[in-house]
């Protein structure tokens, strides 16, 4: 993996005297052409053996673009808030938005390798979280980032070489550490693991560059090039086409929702029974020791007017305030847009101890934006896979995440929409994006049959509830959260 690396590069002060002039001509341009267009963002993830010049050949690339439109990052050890949340939360705040520039030391390549370099984690859980970080560059490219990977190495004597030079400058002494010394006695195993992980995620639309780093004049240049040509418009990876169609919908017309018994009811008096017992048992369980260590993620979504913001008026009166957010989802800002699609949702992943409660989620890329045509066909199939991983990743932190769709049957829907309308407090309610939705009742049936069969996993099940009668619903909803939170005590 590494043996051109190793070889004996170099370039003359001359050569590279006449060559910084022109380079930096040329990225700067195409660092305004990419601030103009905002339509693709460049993302440098910079790896590598200690002092293979990595700092320093940032900081002059850095001197050589317009640093107002460089965000560098260094990802060292998790901060606590950090800590709490999944491994991707760290990442995905830091992202560049569309039309800059990040710079990343350390990603989410360092934690498998430094984990299984020293023996923490197999090399089955390493392979496990390679796969993962293809799935999420393939994310990110899809979206409309550009992934430059940099990889900085030495052989094994030229690190020793430099490292033992940097500790007799008194100028640059600081940079050496004990910790440099004590991975450097590790440096075959380290190489070998490395080695596994980049051939592993080096993909079509994100690989790996192997920077040799005993040669500054080489190595300033070589990255120089790479960055620009990675900031070239006609570089950018197109998103993946669509592989495979949906299958036609059943020729009896059968889908989840149709099957749903909409007659189910509670009488007021069981509904204020059971309403206090459930909210006292969720108080309990979100105030058990253990819970500290836990996480939920409430989603709702549902047709309009089927009781969602009722069902969650239900379940924070048994929360501690200070540990609850409800996120309402709407349109995407003009910010959000420049962010890849899950960026948004990123932001409010609970931390550990803590409840994130949506209204309207993530599921917005295979509901509306499908059937609105507000993304292509390629996109929302992606989505699928997409907000499993997402899913995923919640759950193996410790995040219980569990989803609600509320379903109403058209002729209720339509009874609520013309109380709101009569209701005074209630009209702010019902909008024309309502009554435009309505239009296209089978179509969203359809999205939420598929929606269920693809997303409804073993770790964040759909739970459909039959929403006709709002005090069943809100029982329904209360007993499920209660009995999955039960679950994980």
């Amino acid at each position: 993996m590494f043996e051109s690396a190793e070889l004996k590069h170099k370039l003359s002060d001359k050569d590279y005297d006449a060559e910084v002039p022109k380079l930096r001509e040329a990225l700067l341009n195409a660092q305004f052409d990419l601030l103009e267009k905002k339509d693709r963002s460049l993302l440098i993830i910079v790896g590598g053996v200690e002092g293979a010049g990595k700092g320093d050949t940032i900081n002059l690339l850095s001197s050589w673009l317009d640093p107002r439109y460089l965000d560098i990052h260094a990802l060292s050890a998790h901060s606590d808030e950090e800590r709490a949340r999944p491994e991707y939360y760290r990442h995905f705040r830091r992202l560049p938005p569309k039309g800059k520039i990040g710079v990343h030391f350390g990603s989410w390549h360092s934690m498998p390798i430094v984990e299984h370099a020293f023996k923490r984690i197999s090399r089955l859980q390493m392979d496990v979280a390679l796969a993962r970080i293809n799935q999420m560059e393939r994310i990110l490219a899809d979206e409309g980032w550009v992934i430059l990977k940099l990889w900085f190495h030495l052989s094994k004597e030229q690190q020793e070489k430099r490292l033992k030079k940097l500790g007799k400058d008194k100028k640059q002494s600081w940079r050496v550490t004990d910790t440099d010394w004590t991975l450097f006695k590790m440096y075959d195993r380290f190489a070998k693991v490395s080695a596994r992980a980049l051939r592993e995620t080096s993909t079509d639309y994100a690989p790996w560059h192997i920077i040799p780093g005993a040669d500054p004049n080489y190595r300033q240049i070589t990255v120089g090039r790479a960055v620009l040509a990675a900031l070239k418009p006609e570089n950018a990876v197109k998103p993946q086409e669509t592989v495979a169609v949906l299958p036609n919908h059943p020729v009896d017309g059968v889908h989840v929702l149709n099957g749903l018994d909409m007659t189910k009811k509670i009488t007021k008096k069981r509904y204020e029974k059971q309403l206090e017992e459930l909210q006292a048992r969720l108080s309990l369980g979100l105030r058990d020791k253990k819970f500290a260590d836990r996480a939920l993620t409430i989603v709702f979504e549902g047709s309009d007017a089927a009781g969602k913001g009722g069902a969650i008026r239900r379940i924070t009166p048994a929360m501690d305030v200070r540990k609850y957010h409800i996120t309402p989802i709407a349109s995407p800002t003009q910010e959000e847009r420049l962010y890849p699609y899950l960026w948004r949702f990123w932001k409010h992943v609970p931390k550990a101890g803590h409840v994130a409660i949506f209204d309207r989620s993530w599921y917005g890329r295979v509901l509306v934006e499908r059937v609105e045509g507000f993304c292509s066909e390629a996109d929302w199939m992606r989505g699928y896979t997409e907000i499993n991983e997402f899913e995923e990743q919640m759950h193996e932190r410790g995040t219980e995440v569990i989803k609600f769709w509320l379903a109403t049957s058209p002729e209720e829907q339509m009874r609520r929409f013309k109380e709101r309308e009569a209701t005074g407090f209630k009209r702010y309610k019902i909008t024309e994006e309502d009554w435009r939705n309505r239009k296209k009742w089978p179509e969203y049936e359809w999205a939420v049959n598929d929606m269920v069969d693809r997303t409804s996993t073993e770790h964040a099940p759909w739970t459909l509830v039959e929403a006709e009668d709002k005090r069943y619903a809100r029982i329904k909803v209360l007993k499920t959260i209660v009995q999955r939170l039960e679950n994980i005590l």
